[in-house]
C-alpha cells in the first residue's frame, strides 16, 4: 500500500490541479487565467503526472516481485527500496516538468491569446506563440511522448512476465494474482492511451484532446 498511497496522493494534487479553476470557470462569463498562473498550472500538472507515470511502472515492478518471487518479497521491497523509488519517480517528474516549463516560458506570445483548452497545457500554448514551434514541438514528443510510450511498453512486459509465471499455478492462486493485477492494469490502460493519443504525434490540437484531457 506504499506506493499506493502515494500514486493516490499524486492524483489528488494532479486533479485538484484543474478542477477548482474548471469549476470557477464553468460559473463565469468570462473565463481567464494569467500568464503566471498558466504556466504553474503547466509546470504543477506535468509534475503530478510524471509521478503518476513512475509510480505505476513502480507498481507494475512492486506486483512482479509479489507474484513472481513471493518468498524474497519482504527483502526486496523494503522500507528503503521503495523510499528510493518514490524518491525517483519525483526526481524523474520534476526533470520533465521542468523541461515542458523551460520549453514554453520563452515562447513569445503576441497574438491570440484565447485557448482552446480546458487547462494550460504545451499544445495549445504552442499554437498561440508567434514563432515556429516545430523543433520545440519535436522536443515534447521526445520528451512526453517518449517518456510515455517506454514505460507503457515496461509496463506491459512486466505484465507478460507475471502471466508467464503463473500460467503453470494452481487455478486458485492464479484467479488471486489476476485479480491484484487487474485492477492496476485497467488504471495503466486508462492512463496512457489518452497521454500516448495527445503527446506521441506532432504538436496539433485536435477537438479530441479535449475529450481525453
Amino acid at each position: 500500500y506504499f506506493l499506493l498511497y502515494y500514486l493516490s496522493l499524486s492524483d489528488l494534487c494532479y486533479t485538484s490541479t484543474v478542477v477548482p479553476k474548471l469549476m470557477t470557470d464553468l460559473l463565469a462569463k468570462r473565463k481567464t487565467i494569467s500568464y503566471n498562473n498558466c504556466m504553474t498550472q503547466l509546470f504543477i500538472l506535468h509534475f503530478f503526472g510524471g509521478i503518476e507515470v513512475f509510480v505505476l511502472t513502480g507498481m507494475a515492478y512492486d506486483r512482479y516481485v509479489a507474484i513472481c518471487k513471493p518468498l524474497h518479497y519482504t527483502i526486496i521491497m523494503n522500507k528503503q527500496k521503495c523510499n528510493v523509488i518514490i524518491i525517483a519517480c519525483c526526481t524523474g517528474a520534476f526533470i520533465h516538468s521542468g523541461s515542458q516549463f523551460l520549453l514554453t516560458i520563452f515562447l513569445p506570445f503576441c497574438g491570440p491569446s484565447e485557448i482552446d483548452h480546458y487547462f494550460c497545457d504545451v499544445y495549445p500554448l504552442l499554437k498561440l506563440a508567434c514563432t515556429n514551434t516545430d523543433r520545440i514541438g519535436l522536443l515534447v514528443i521526445i520528451n512526453s511522448g517518449l517518456i510515455a510510450l517506454v514505460t507503457f511498453v515496461i509496463l506491459m512486459v512486466s505484465y507478460f512476465l507475471i502471466l508467464h509465471a503463473i500460467r503453470a499455478s494452481p487455478a486458485e492462486s492464479r484467479a488471486k494474482a489476476l485479480s491484484t493485477c487487474s485492477s492496476h492494469l485497467t488504471v495503466v490502460v486508462l492512463f496512457f492511451v489518452p497521454v500516448l493519443f495527445i503527446y506521441i504525434r506532432p504538436a496539433t490540437t485536435f477537438p479530441e484532446d479535449k475529450v481525453f484531457a
